[in-house]
This record gives C-alpha cells, structure tokens and sequence, in this order.
C-alpha cells in the first residue's frame, strides 16, 4: 500500500494511493486505526503532502559500503547520524530554496527514509521491523561547504537544516522489501545517482534497533538511511528527482 496525505479545499487529508491516480480517502490516524471510507478523489484534484509529520528525522553518515571503499573511510561499527531540523521538512514538489545566508555549494543526496509507526524505545533487532510502518524517499540536501568550515566544529546541524534542505515523499510504501530496491537520482535530465539498497552498512530493521538504545522514535519519525556514490551540486534552476522502485519518485526544483 500507499499512504499519501493531501490537502483539498483548505483541508488536509489522507488515504491510499491506487496504481490508477486514485485516493481512497481514510479517517482516524495513518499510523494506527486508519479507516477507509468510500470518498475517492483523483491525484490531480489535490496539493501533495510530505506523507508525514515526524517528531524529527534521523540521517546516518557513512552508512553504504561502496561510499566508504571510495572515501577510504572504515566501515563504522555502529550507525553515525546526525538530527535534521524540522524547518527543513518539504513536501513533493515544493521549491528547495537557495538560502540568503550561504553562497557555497549545495548538493543533493538520494535515500530510502525508514518511517517508524510505533513509539518504540531500546528495541531488540530482532524485533525492531515490527516498529516499522513503511519506506518513504528522501533528498538530504547539504549546505557541503559549511560543514569543515570551522576546524574546530564540524557544522552538521546548520549544513543540513536550511529551510526546505528536507524534502521527502510522495508516499510512504507499506509491505515492501526496500534492500530489492536501488536509489536513482536524476538532475535535469541525467541520472547522477544509482545504487543498491543492499550495499547498506546497517539494515532498517538494525537502525531502529540501534537508534532506540539512545533516544525514543515515534509513530512519524523518519530515519534517512544515507547515501552512496554519485552525489554532486546542484545550481539554482535545477530540477532534480529521487526514485526508488516500489516507493515512487520525488521530485523539487532548486531556486
């Protein structure tokens, strides 16, 4: 299944997405108790939400094999991750914008998001899918010049929390294996990124369990398992799209 969240006529909604462009229409909470009703309404009748509202998104460094072996960096012995601010949550379709403050170099990064469905806290790993509602696609744009800007402080926060600098969706895709799947990154009009979510360090089913032992997930909380090869800028104009097969495509342009 697809869960998608809209807003019609002023009103934000939420239902499953039908491989027809269709809505079916649901009441109650996506994440527990989801209701189905017999409203339909076409894709193209409404504005496309982020398909969630997290407490906050988790983002690992580091996390692919192929990435590492390029780097010349250690596979790590436990996930690396940073926080990204809330501010910077963008839906499909909506302009990442270029910040007033910053005139280095930007760049994209294609991932699979992990969306957790139950409050979960210090989870065994082997318990930890049960926490997971689905899998959702993520751009984690990075201000790439701030972060070594200050020898004594890398800057992670500030270099991946501008406004809009975390679009992610168009869905969240239920009952899917995502380590069959590849991420493909196309900026205006040529692929950039295309990698197998097999190469992953830590599994989804490891992050949650791992990520819990420090800090408590809740139903909404997204995970950003990282990235691979093949990141690079993008200038103000571009247009660049995420897919990943089963989940679908995110797309944003960059002004």
């Amino acid at each position: 299944m697809k869960w998608i969240r809209f807003e019609k006529d002023g009103v934000a909604g939420f239902g499953v997405l039908g491989n027809d462009d269709t809505i079916t229409v649901h009441t109650g909470d996506m994440f527990g108790g989801a209701v189905a009703t017999d409203r339909v309404i076409r894709l193209g009748e409404v504005k496309v939400l982020a398909p969630a509202v997290p407490t906050k998104m988790i983002a690992l460094w580091n996390n692919f094999h192929a990435l590492a072996a390029k780097l010349g960096n250690p596979v790590p012995p436990e996930p690396l991750y940073f926080l990204k601010g809330n501010n910077s949550f963008a839906a499909p379709g909506e302009t990442i914008r270029k910040p007033g403050a910053y005139d280095g170099k930007v760049i994209f990064e294609g991932e699979l998001g992990v969306v957790i469905g139950k409050r979960v806290t210090a989870v065994a790993e082997s318990e930890a899918q049960g926490y997971i509602f689905g899998y959702t696609v993520i751009n984690d744009v990075t201000a790439v010049d701030l972060l070594k800007k200050d020898p004594t402080f890398d800057q992670w926060t500030r270099a991946k929390s501008f406004d809009t600098f975390g679009p992610f969706g168009p869905v969240i895709a239920t009952g899917i294996d995502p380590l069959k799947s590849s991420v493909k990154v196309v900026l205006n009009d040529q692929e950039r990124q295309n990698y197998p979510l097999a190469d992953l360090v830590f599994t989804p089913a490891q992050l949650v369990s791992r990520i819990s032992q420090d800090m408590t997930l809740y139903p909404g909380d997204i995970i950003a398992c990282g990235t691979s090869v093949g990141v690079g800028s993008m200038k103000p104009g571009s247009t660049v799209s995420v897919t990943i097969d089963g989940i679908g495509t995110l797309t944003n342009r960059y002004e």
